[in-house]
Protein backbone atom coordinates (compact mmCIF):
# COMPACT_ATOMS: atom_id res chain seq x y z
CA UNK A 1 0.00 0.00 0.00
CA UNK A 2 2.80 2.53 0.98
CA UNK A 3 4.81 1.38 -2.12
CA UNK A 4 1.77 2.23 -4.18
CA UNK A 5 1.90 5.51 -2.73
CA UNK A 6 4.70 6.18 -3.24
CA UNK A 7 4.55 5.45 -6.73
CA UNK A 8 1.49 7.41 -7.44
CA UNK A 9 3.03 10.44 -5.75
CA UNK A 10 5.81 10.26 -8.23
CA UNK A 11 4.02 9.45 -11.31
CA UNK A 12 1.81 12.59 -10.81
CA UNK A 13 5.54 14.79 -9.90
CA UNK A 14 6.51 13.32 -13.07
CA UNK A 15 3.55 14.19 -15.96
CA UNK A 16 4.01 18.04 -14.44
CA UNK A 17 6.44 19.86 -17.52
CA UNK A 18 8.88 20.92 -16.20
CA UNK A 19 8.75 24.53 -17.83
CA UNK A 20 5.51 24.80 -15.24
CA UNK A 21 8.11 25.93 -13.29
CA UNK A 22 7.60 29.61 -14.05
CA UNK A 23 4.61 32.85 -13.48
CA UNK A 24 3.23 34.83 -15.34
CA UNK A 25 0.71 32.19 -16.72
CA UNK A 26 -1.95 34.99 -17.28
CA UNK A 27 0.38 36.29 -19.73
CA UNK A 28 -0.74 33.34 -21.85
CA UNK A 29 -3.81 31.18 -22.72
CA UNK A 30 -2.03 28.95 -24.28
CA UNK A 31 -0.17 27.77 -20.80
CA UNK A 32 -3.03 28.57 -18.81
CA UNK A 33 -4.66 25.75 -20.48
CA UNK A 34 -2.48 23.01 -19.16
CA UNK A 35 -3.54 24.57 -15.75
CA UNK A 36 -7.13 23.25 -16.74
CA UNK A 37 -5.47 19.53 -16.21
CA UNK A 38 -3.62 20.51 -13.24
CA UNK A 39 -6.75 21.28 -11.40
CA UNK A 40 -8.26 18.37 -12.80
CA UNK A 41 -5.99 16.00 -11.01
CA UNK A 42 -6.65 17.69 -7.75
CA UNK A 43 -10.22 17.33 -8.07
CA UNK A 44 -9.57 13.29 -9.20
CA UNK A 45 -6.92 13.39 -5.65
CA UNK A 46 -9.48 15.12 -3.78
CA UNK A 47 -12.43 12.66 -4.31
CA UNK A 48 -10.39 9.54 -3.55
CA UNK A 49 -9.78 10.81 -0.41
CA UNK A 50 -13.47 12.18 -0.18
CA UNK A 51 -14.11 7.91 -0.58
CA UNK A 52 -12.07 7.37 2.40
CA UNK A 53 -13.84 10.04 4.64
CA UNK A 54 -17.28 10.86 3.23
CA UNK A 55 -19.30 10.65 6.71
CA UNK A 56 -16.70 13.56 8.20
CA UNK A 57 -16.18 15.58 5.30
CA UNK A 58 -19.48 16.01 3.29
CA UNK A 59 -19.28 19.74 3.01
CA UNK A 60 -15.75 19.09 1.23
CA UNK A 61 -17.58 16.70 -0.97
CA UNK A 62 -20.01 19.21 -2.31
CA UNK A 63 -17.71 21.14 -3.23
CA UNK A 64 -15.20 19.01 -4.70
CA UNK A 65 -18.51 17.97 -7.03
CA UNK A 66 -19.19 21.46 -8.06
CA UNK A 67 -15.25 21.81 -9.36
CA UNK A 68 -15.30 18.40 -11.18
CA UNK A 69 -18.41 19.75 -13.06
CA UNK A 70 -16.46 22.90 -13.61
CA UNK A 71 -13.36 21.16 -14.61
CA UNK A 72 -15.11 18.32 -17.06
CA UNK A 73 -16.20 21.70 -19.07
CA UNK A 74 -13.18 23.24 -19.78
CA UNK A 75 -11.25 20.22 -20.33
CA UNK A 76 -13.42 19.47 -23.40
CA UNK A 77 -12.48 23.21 -24.67
CA UNK A 78 -10.08 24.62 -22.63
CA UNK A 79 -8.74 27.48 -24.52
CA UNK A 80 -12.87 28.55 -25.50
CA UNK A 81 -13.49 28.28 -21.49
CA UNK A 82 -9.96 30.04 -20.56
CA UNK A 83 -11.13 32.58 -23.06
CA UNK A 84 -13.65 34.43 -20.93
CA UNK A 85 -11.96 36.65 -18.81
CA UNK A 86 -13.94 35.51 -16.05
CA UNK A 87 -13.60 31.83 -15.91
CA UNK A 88 -9.59 32.67 -16.58
CA UNK A 89 -9.64 34.96 -13.54
CA UNK A 90 -11.46 32.42 -11.17
CA UNK A 91 -9.22 29.92 -12.48
CA UNK A 92 -6.03 31.90 -10.94
CA UNK A 93 -8.57 32.69 -7.87
CA UNK A 94 -9.16 29.14 -6.74
CA UNK A 95 -5.39 28.11 -7.18
CA UNK A 96 -4.02 30.70 -5.39
CA UNK A 97 -6.36 30.97 -2.47
CA UNK A 98 -9.54 28.67 -2.22
CA UNK A 99 -7.06 24.91 -2.88
CA UNK A 100 -5.19 26.95 -0.05
CA UNK A 101 -8.16 27.12 1.91
CA UNK A 102 -9.03 23.73 1.48
CA UNK A 103 -5.81 22.10 2.11
CA UNK A 104 -6.01 24.05 5.69
CA UNK A 105 -9.33 22.94 6.22
CA UNK A 106 -8.67 19.33 6.23
CA UNK A 107 -5.45 19.21 7.24
CA UNK A 108 -6.05 17.41 10.55
CA UNK A 109 -7.32 14.88 9.00
CA UNK A 110 -5.99 14.36 5.61
CA UNK A 111 -4.78 10.81 3.99
CA UNK A 112 -1.41 10.97 2.50
CA UNK A 113 -2.28 10.47 -0.85
CA UNK A 114 -4.35 14.06 -1.59
CA UNK A 115 -1.72 15.89 0.80
CA UNK A 116 1.57 14.54 -1.31
CA UNK A 117 -0.66 15.40 -4.41
CA UNK A 118 -1.26 18.95 -2.72
CA UNK A 119 2.79 19.66 -1.81
CA UNK A 120 3.87 18.21 -5.24
CA UNK A 121 1.67 20.40 -7.51
CA UNK A 122 1.48 23.56 -5.46
CA UNK A 123 5.12 24.10 -6.62
CA UNK A 124 3.26 24.34 -10.20
CA UNK A 125 0.23 26.82 -9.07
CA UNK A 126 -0.01 30.20 -9.70
CA UNK A 127 0.96 32.65 -7.37
CA UNK A 128 -0.36 36.45 -6.31
CA UNK A 129 1.17 37.52 -9.58
CA UNK A 130 -0.73 35.53 -11.27
CA UNK A 131 -3.97 36.50 -9.78
CA UNK A 132 -3.69 40.15 -9.14
CA UNK A 133 -2.37 39.89 -12.74
CA UNK A 134 -5.66 38.45 -13.93
CA UNK A 135 -7.51 40.49 -11.73
CA UNK A 136 -5.86 43.74 -13.54
CA UNK A 137 -6.44 42.28 -16.45
CA UNK A 138 -10.61 42.46 -16.10
CA UNK A 139 -10.02 45.77 -14.96
CA UNK A 140 -8.47 46.85 -18.05
CA UNK A 141 -11.15 44.62 -20.26
CA UNK A 142 -13.65 46.88 -18.14
CA UNK A 143 -12.07 50.47 -19.12
CA UNK A 144 -11.24 49.59 -22.96
CA UNK A 145 -14.71 48.25 -24.14
CA UNK A 146 -16.87 50.12 -21.89
CA UNK A 147 -18.27 47.47 -19.59
CA UNK A 148 -19.89 47.85 -16.49
CA UNK A 149 -18.98 46.23 -13.61
CA UNK A 150 -23.08 44.42 -13.85
CA UNK A 151 -22.15 43.14 -17.44
CA UNK A 152 -18.88 42.30 -16.16
CA UNK A 153 -19.94 40.13 -13.29
CA UNK A 154 -23.09 38.71 -15.05
CA UNK A 155 -20.95 37.44 -17.82
CA UNK A 156 -22.87 39.00 -20.70
CA UNK A 157 -19.92 38.93 -22.52
CA UNK A 158 -20.26 38.66 -26.77
CA UNK A 159 -18.87 35.38 -28.00
CA UNK A 160 -18.53 33.10 -25.04
CA UNK A 161 -18.57 30.06 -25.30
CA UNK A 162 -18.82 28.86 -21.62
CA UNK A 163 -20.86 31.66 -19.30
CA UNK A 164 -19.61 32.39 -16.27
CA UNK A 165 -20.35 34.54 -13.13
CA UNK A 166 -18.59 36.74 -10.69
CA UNK A 167 -19.96 36.08 -7.09
CA UNK A 168 -20.07 39.11 -4.28
CA UNK A 169 -16.50 37.02 -2.69
CA UNK A 170 -14.90 37.83 -6.24
CA UNK A 171 -16.22 41.37 -7.09
CA UNK A 172 -14.91 41.94 -3.52
CA UNK A 173 -11.37 40.46 -4.12
CA UNK A 174 -11.25 42.88 -7.37
CA UNK A 175 -11.73 45.62 -5.20
CA UNK A 176 -9.46 44.60 -2.62
CA UNK A 177 -6.79 44.30 -5.72
CA UNK A 178 -7.50 47.95 -7.04
CA UNK A 179 -7.32 49.23 -3.48
CA UNK A 180 -3.77 47.73 -2.52
CA UNK A 181 -3.01 49.63 -6.40
CA UNK A 182 -4.54 52.94 -4.79
CA UNK A 183 -6.85 52.42 -7.83
CA UNK A 184 -9.68 53.88 -5.55
CA UNK A 185 -12.12 54.69 -8.74
CA UNK A 186 -12.41 50.57 -9.66
CA UNK A 187 -12.38 50.46 -5.48
CA UNK A 188 -15.43 51.73 -5.71
CA UNK A 189 -17.09 50.30 -8.53
CA UNK A 190 -16.16 46.55 -7.26
CA UNK A 191 -17.25 47.14 -3.95
CA UNK A 192 -20.43 48.51 -4.77
CA UNK A 193 -21.43 45.90 -7.25
CA UNK A 194 -20.32 43.45 -4.67
CA UNK A 195 -22.63 45.21 -1.60
CA UNK A 196 -25.61 45.15 -4.67
CA UNK A 197 -25.45 40.99 -5.40
CA UNK A 198 -25.29 40.81 -1.47
CA UNK A 199 -28.39 43.57 -0.96
CA UNK A 200 -30.52 41.15 -3.60
CA UNK A 201 -29.97 38.13 -1.28
CA UNK A 202 -26.77 36.62 -2.48
CA UNK A 203 -25.49 33.75 -0.38
CA UNK A 204 -21.57 34.69 0.63
CA UNK A 205 -19.17 34.67 2.75
CA UNK A 206 -18.51 38.47 1.84
CA UNK A 207 -18.86 40.50 4.65
CA UNK A 208 -20.94 43.78 4.26
CA UNK A 209 -18.97 45.59 7.31
CA UNK A 210 -15.45 44.85 5.36
CA UNK A 211 -17.10 46.14 1.86
CA UNK A 212 -18.31 49.40 3.28
CA UNK A 213 -14.60 49.76 5.12
CA UNK A 214 -13.13 49.61 1.85
CA UNK A 215 -15.56 51.44 -0.03
CA UNK A 216 -16.57 54.45 2.29
CA UNK A 217 -12.18 55.36 2.08
CA UNK A 218 -12.33 54.55 -1.57
CA UNK A 219 -15.27 57.21 -1.95
CA UNK A 220 -13.31 59.54 0.38
CA UNK A 221 -10.44 59.69 -1.44
CA UNK A 222 -11.94 60.25 -4.58
CA UNK A 223 -13.22 63.31 -3.08
CA UNK A 224 -17.13 62.33 -2.43
CA UNK A 225 -17.29 63.07 1.86
CA UNK A 226 -20.99 63.45 1.42
CA UNK A 227 -21.11 60.26 0.18
CA UNK A 228 -18.24 58.46 2.55
CA UNK A 229 -20.27 59.87 5.58
CA UNK A 230 -23.49 58.03 4.26
CA UNK A 231 -21.43 54.84 3.75
CA UNK A 232 -19.83 54.67 7.31
CA UNK A 233 -23.12 56.21 8.40
CA UNK A 234 -24.39 52.15 7.08
CA UNK A 235 -21.43 50.76 8.14
CA UNK A 236 -21.90 51.74 11.77
CA UNK A 237 -25.27 50.41 11.85
CA UNK A 238 -24.06 47.42 11.54
CA UNK A 239 -21.03 47.51 13.37
CA UNK A 240 -21.59 50.41 15.98
CA UNK A 241 -18.07 49.67 18.12
CA UNK A 242 -16.18 50.01 14.85
CA UNK A 243 -13.06 51.46 15.84
CA UNK A 244 -11.79 52.64 12.17
CA UNK A 245 -15.45 53.69 11.02
CA UNK A 246 -16.31 56.05 14.46
CA UNK A 247 -12.87 57.79 13.95
CA UNK A 248 -13.51 58.23 10.28
CA UNK A 249 -17.22 59.66 10.74
CA UNK A 250 -15.45 62.34 13.66
CA UNK A 251 -12.89 63.09 10.56
CA UNK A 252 -15.67 63.30 8.15
CA UNK A 253 -17.82 65.72 10.25
CA UNK A 254 -14.63 67.93 10.82
CA UNK A 255 -13.85 68.29 7.37
CA UNK A 256 -17.71 68.98 6.36
CA UNK A 257 -17.75 71.84 9.03
CA UNK A 258 -14.33 73.23 7.88
CA UNK A 259 -15.77 73.81 5.08
CA UNK A 260 -18.68 75.23 5.36
CA UNK A 261 -16.82 77.64 7.54
CA UNK A 262 -14.24 78.26 4.71
CA UNK A 263 -14.44 81.88 2.92
CA UNK A 264 -16.92 81.85 0.37
CA UNK A 265 -14.80 83.83 -1.73
CA UNK A 266 -12.86 80.87 -2.53
CA UNK A 267 -15.61 79.05 -4.68
CA UNK A 268 -14.90 81.34 -7.85
CA UNK A 269 -11.04 79.74 -7.81
CA UNK A 270 -12.45 76.24 -6.74
CA UNK A 271 -14.55 76.76 -10.01
CA UNK A 272 -12.00 77.57 -12.33
CA UNK A 273 -9.84 75.12 -10.72
CA UNK A 274 -12.13 72.17 -11.84
CA UNK A 275 -12.70 73.84 -15.08
CA UNK A 276 -8.76 73.50 -15.61
CA UNK A 277 -9.00 69.85 -13.72
CA UNK A 278 -11.81 69.05 -16.22
CA UNK A 279 -9.55 70.24 -19.27
CA UNK A 280 -6.61 68.46 -18.05
CA UNK A 281 -8.67 65.23 -18.39
CA UNK A 282 -9.81 65.43 -21.26
CA UNK A 283 -6.27 66.17 -22.80
CA UNK A 284 -4.89 63.44 -20.58
CA UNK A 285 -3.55 60.55 -22.91
CA UNK A 286 -5.73 61.33 -25.71
CA UNK A 287 -3.76 58.26 -27.92
CA UNK A 288 -5.34 56.14 -25.51
CA UNK A 289 -8.64 57.22 -26.33
CA UNK A 290 -8.11 56.77 -29.84
CA UNK A 291 -6.76 53.60 -29.16
CA UNK A 292 -9.64 52.19 -26.60
CA UNK A 293 -12.10 53.86 -30.10
CA UNK A 294 -10.61 52.03 -32.24
CA UNK A 295 -10.44 48.50 -30.14
CA UNK A 296 -14.70 48.98 -30.34
CA UNK A 297 -14.68 49.69 -33.65
CA UNK A 298 -15.52 53.41 -33.10
CA UNK A 299 -13.31 56.29 -34.66
CA UNK A 300 -12.81 54.78 -37.86
CA UNK A 301 -11.28 57.13 -40.30
CA UNK A 302 -11.78 55.51 -43.84
CA UNK A 303 -14.00 57.97 -46.20
CA UNK A 304 -15.98 56.51 -48.74
CA UNK A 305 -13.99 57.98 -51.22
CA UNK A 306 -11.09 56.38 -50.00
CA UNK A 307 -12.38 52.88 -49.35
CA UNK A 308 -13.46 52.92 -52.71
CA UNK A 309 -9.72 52.96 -53.75
CA UNK A 310 -9.45 49.78 -51.58
CA UNK A 311 -9.38 46.90 -53.58
CA UNK A 312 -8.74 42.75 -53.92
CA UNK A 313 -7.02 40.91 -56.18
CA UNK A 314 -4.83 37.70 -56.90
CA UNK A 315 -1.18 38.30 -56.60
CA UNK A 316 1.34 36.49 -57.91
CA UNK A 317 4.43 37.65 -55.87
CA UNK A 318 5.73 40.21 -58.67
CA UNK A 319 5.70 36.81 -61.23
CA UNK A 320 7.48 35.21 -58.95
CA UNK A 321 7.28 31.66 -60.50
CA UNK A 322 5.96 29.91 -57.55
CA UNK A 323 3.12 31.84 -57.85
CA UNK A 324 2.27 32.60 -61.10
CA UNK A 325 -0.09 29.52 -62.05
CA UNK A 326 -1.33 29.82 -58.02
CA UNK A 327 -1.52 33.22 -56.98
CA UNK A 328 -2.58 34.38 -53.76
CA UNK A 329 -5.78 36.55 -52.45
CA UNK A 330 -4.78 39.91 -51.23
CA UNK A 331 -6.84 42.81 -50.02
CA UNK A 332 -6.12 46.46 -49.50
CA UNK A 333 -6.61 46.62 -45.73
CA UNK A 334 -5.83 50.70 -45.72
CA UNK A 335 -4.01 53.16 -47.96
CA UNK A 336 -1.75 55.35 -45.90
CA UNK A 337 0.34 53.52 -44.30
CA UNK A 338 -0.58 50.82 -46.75
CA UNK A 339 -1.80 47.63 -45.25
CA UNK A 340 -2.20 44.56 -47.06
CA UNK A 341 -3.67 41.29 -46.01
CA UNK A 342 -3.15 38.18 -47.63
CA UNK A 343 -5.77 35.57 -47.29
CA UNK A 344 -5.50 31.78 -46.67
CA UNK A 345 -1.63 31.95 -46.89
CA UNK A 346 -0.84 29.51 -43.89
CA UNK A 347 -2.83 26.28 -43.57
CA UNK A 348 -4.67 25.04 -40.39
CA UNK A 349 -2.00 22.21 -40.19
CA UNK A 350 1.05 24.63 -40.17
CA UNK A 351 -0.84 26.73 -37.58
CA UNK A 352 -1.21 24.05 -35.29
CA UNK A 353 2.59 22.82 -36.09
CA UNK A 354 4.02 26.27 -35.24
CA UNK A 355 2.35 26.54 -32.30
CA UNK A 356 3.26 23.13 -30.72
CA UNK A 357 6.56 24.16 -31.73
CA UNK A 358 6.20 27.28 -29.39
CA UNK A 359 4.33 26.26 -26.21
CA UNK A 360 7.03 24.73 -24.93
CA UNK A 361 9.21 27.68 -24.84
CA UNK A 362 6.53 30.43 -24.51
CA UNK A 363 8.07 33.03 -21.79
CA UNK A 364 6.69 36.48 -21.05
CA UNK A 365 7.16 38.76 -24.25
CA UNK A 366 9.97 41.14 -24.22
CA UNK A 367 10.30 44.78 -25.33
CA UNK A 368 13.48 46.88 -26.14
CA UNK A 369 14.40 49.51 -23.39
CA UNK A 370 15.48 52.53 -25.46
CA UNK A 371 17.18 53.86 -22.47
CA UNK A 372 19.60 50.46 -22.74
CA UNK A 373 18.77 49.08 -25.81
CA UNK A 374 18.78 45.65 -24.45
CA UNK A 375 14.92 43.43 -23.68
CA UNK A 376 12.84 44.01 -21.18
CA UNK A 377 9.36 42.95 -19.88
CA UNK A 378 6.98 45.84 -19.70
CA UNK A 379 3.38 45.90 -17.90
CA UNK A 380 2.20 47.20 -21.20
CA UNK A 381 2.69 44.10 -23.21
CA UNK A 382 0.46 40.98 -21.96
CA UNK A 383 1.64 38.17 -23.64
CA UNK A 384 3.89 35.20 -23.95
CA UNK A 385 6.40 34.77 -27.48
CA UNK A 386 9.32 32.64 -28.34
CA UNK A 387 11.04 32.33 -31.49
CA UNK A 388 11.39 29.78 -34.11
CA UNK A 389 14.19 29.19 -36.28
CA UNK A 390 13.60 27.99 -40.13
CA UNK A 391 16.36 25.37 -39.88
CA UNK A 392 14.93 23.61 -36.67
CA UNK A 393 11.07 23.06 -39.03
CA UNK A 394 10.56 22.53 -42.41
CA UNK A 395 6.92 24.04 -41.99
CA UNK A 396 8.84 27.37 -40.24
CA UNK A 397 11.81 27.28 -43.37
CA UNK A 398 8.79 26.96 -45.91
CA UNK A 399 6.82 29.82 -44.15
CA UNK A 400 9.87 32.15 -44.44
CA UNK A 401 10.42 31.41 -47.80
CA UNK A 402 6.78 32.68 -48.42
CA UNK A 403 7.24 35.51 -46.87
CA UNK A 404 10.51 36.59 -48.74
CA UNK A 405 8.18 35.33 -52.25
CA UNK A 406 5.24 37.67 -51.30
CA UNK A 407 6.96 40.66 -50.09
CA UNK A 408 9.89 40.35 -52.49
CA UNK A 409 12.08 41.21 -48.98
CA UNK A 410 15.26 39.17 -48.51
CA UNK A 411 14.46 37.09 -45.40
CA UNK A 412 18.21 36.31 -44.50
CA UNK A 413 18.34 39.81 -42.65
CA UNK A 414 15.48 39.16 -40.62
CA UNK A 415 14.70 38.35 -37.15
CA UNK A 416 13.37 35.09 -36.60
CA UNK A 417 9.59 33.87 -36.25
CA UNK A 418 8.51 35.34 -33.39
CA UNK A 419 5.42 33.64 -31.70
CA UNK A 420 2.96 35.32 -29.94
CA UNK A 421 -0.22 34.14 -27.32
CA UNK A 422 -1.94 36.47 -25.79
CA UNK A 423 -3.15 36.11 -21.67
CA UNK A 424 -6.58 37.68 -20.13
CA UNK A 425 -6.80 41.00 -21.20
CA UNK A 426 -3.61 40.31 -23.26
CA UNK A 427 -2.44 43.75 -25.09
CA UNK A 428 0.25 44.87 -26.39
CA UNK A 429 -0.36 49.05 -25.64
CA UNK A 430 0.87 51.58 -29.02
CA UNK A 431 4.22 51.13 -30.35
CA UNK A 432 6.48 51.44 -33.31
CA UNK A 433 8.33 48.46 -34.44
CA UNK A 434 11.08 50.57 -36.07
CA UNK A 435 14.06 52.24 -33.72
CA UNK A 436 13.42 55.94 -34.15
CA UNK A 437 16.47 58.71 -34.39
CA UNK A 438 16.83 58.94 -30.28
CA UNK A 439 17.05 55.33 -30.56
CA UNK A 440 20.45 54.17 -32.64
CA UNK A 441 21.64 51.14 -30.61
CA UNK A 442 17.83 49.30 -30.39
CA UNK A 443 19.04 46.99 -32.93
CA UNK A 444 22.87 47.11 -33.22
CA UNK A 445 23.88 44.01 -31.95
CA UNK A 446 21.82 42.51 -34.79
CA UNK A 447 24.03 44.63 -37.41
CA UNK A 448 20.99 44.32 -40.23
CA UNK A 449 19.96 48.18 -39.90
CA UNK A 450 16.60 48.74 -38.56
CA UNK A 451 12.99 47.11 -39.30
CA UNK A 452 12.06 48.13 -42.62
CA UNK A 453 8.56 45.98 -42.74
CA UNK A 454 6.59 43.73 -40.35
CA UNK A 455 4.29 40.95 -41.45
CA UNK A 456 1.84 39.52 -39.19
CA UNK A 457 -0.29 36.33 -39.20
CA UNK A 458 -3.18 35.43 -37.61
CA UNK A 459 -3.13 31.70 -36.05
CA UNK A 460 -6.54 31.98 -34.32
CA UNK A 461 -9.87 33.72 -34.83
CA UNK A 462 -10.76 36.38 -31.20
CA UNK A 463 -14.40 36.22 -30.47
CA UNK A 464 -14.39 39.68 -28.97
CA UNK A 465 -11.53 42.49 -28.89
CA UNK A 466 -8.22 41.67 -30.68
CA UNK A 467 -7.79 44.05 -32.74
CA UNK A 468 -4.80 45.36 -34.92
CA UNK A 469 -5.19 48.92 -34.30
CA UNK A 470 -3.13 52.06 -35.83
CA UNK A 471 -4.59 55.22 -33.81
CA UNK A 472 -2.39 57.72 -35.39
CA UNK A 473 -4.55 57.55 -38.77
CA UNK A 474 -7.96 55.48 -37.25
CA UNK A 475 -7.26 51.89 -38.80
CA UNK A 476 -8.67 49.11 -37.08
CA UNK A 477 -7.27 45.51 -38.35
CA UNK A 478 -9.32 42.70 -37.05
CA UNK A 479 -8.17 38.97 -36.49
CA UNK A 480 -9.24 36.18 -38.74
CA UNK A 481 -7.54 32.79 -38.99
CA UNK A 482 -5.36 31.78 -41.72
CA UNK A 483 -4.80 35.33 -43.06
CA UNK A 484 -1.87 37.50 -42.47
CA UNK A 485 -0.93 41.28 -42.64
CA UNK A 486 1.97 43.71 -44.07
CA UNK A 487 2.89 46.73 -44.17
CA UNK A 488 6.74 49.10 -44.35
CA UNK A 489 8.00 50.67 -41.06
CA UNK A 490 10.17 52.98 -43.39
CA UNK A 491 10.08 54.56 -46.40
CA UNK A 492 12.25 54.34 -49.33
CA UNK A 493 14.56 57.16 -47.84
CA UNK A 494 15.29 55.05 -44.85
CA UNK A 495 13.03 57.43 -42.55
CA UNK A 496 10.98 55.96 -40.26
CA UNK A 497 6.82 56.28 -40.94
CA UNK A 498 5.56 57.27 -38.04
CA UNK A 499 1.89 56.36 -39.19
CA UNK A 500 2.49 52.99 -38.65
CA UNK A 501 2.33 53.45 -34.69
CA UNK A 502 0.07 50.42 -33.69
CA UNK A 503 -1.55 48.38 -30.79
CA UNK A 504 -2.68 45.21 -30.31
CA UNK A 505 -6.05 45.50 -28.30
CA UNK A 506 -6.95 43.51 -25.38
CA UNK A 507 -8.67 39.83 -26.26
CA UNK A 508 -12.59 40.11 -24.69
CA UNK A 509 -13.21 36.93 -25.14
CA UNK A 510 -11.47 34.24 -27.19
CA UNK A 511 -7.52 33.15 -27.78
CA UNK A 512 -5.29 34.86 -29.63
CA UNK A 513 -2.30 33.29 -31.59
CA UNK A 514 -0.34 35.19 -33.38
CA UNK A 515 3.37 35.34 -34.72
CA UNK A 516 5.38 37.87 -36.75
CA UNK A 517 8.26 38.24 -38.80
CA UNK A 518 10.23 41.46 -38.53
CA UNK A 519 12.25 42.51 -41.68
CA UNK A 520 15.53 44.42 -41.96
CA UNK A 521 17.13 47.01 -44.19
CA UNK A 522 20.21 44.81 -44.60
CA UNK A 523 19.88 42.71 -48.00
CA UNK A 524 16.92 44.97 -49.41
CA UNK A 525 19.11 47.56 -51.19
CA UNK A 526 18.41 46.04 -54.58
CA UNK A 527 15.19 44.72 -53.87
CA UNK A 528 13.42 48.28 -52.80
CA UNK A 529 15.96 50.83 -53.83
CA UNK A 530 16.04 54.35 -52.94
CA UNK A 531 13.84 56.72 -55.26
CA UNK A 532 15.14 59.76 -56.51
CA UNK A 533 13.36 62.16 -54.37
CA UNK A 534 14.42 62.60 -50.72
CA UNK A 535 11.28 63.16 -49.70
CA UNK A 536 9.49 59.66 -50.48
Amino acid sequence: MAFNKIWYTLALGLLLPFSYAHTDFFTSIGHMTDLINTEKDLVVSLKDYIKAEESKLEQIKKWAEKLDQLTDTATKDPEGFLGHPVNAFKLMKRLNTEWGELESLVLKDMSDGFISNMTIQRQFFPNDEDQTGAAKALLRLQDTYNLDTDTLSRGNLPGVKHKSFLTAEDCFELGKIAYTEADYYHTELWMEQALKQLDEGEVSSADKVYILDYLSYAVYQQGDLSKAMMLTRRLLELDPEHQRANGNMKYFEYIMAKEKDANKSSTDSEDQLEKETEVKKKDYLPERRKYEMLCRGEGLKMTPRRQKRLFCRYYDGNRNPRYILGPVKQEDEWDKPRIVRFLDIISDEEIETVKELAKPRLSRATVHDPETGKLTTAHYRVSKSAWLSGYESPVVSRINTRIQDLTGLDVSTAEELQVANYGVGGQYEPHFDFARANEPDAFKELGTGNRIATWLFYMSDVSAGGATVFPEVGASVWPKKGTAVFWYNLFPSGEGDYSTRHAACPVLVGNKWVSNKWLHERGQEFRRPCTLSELE
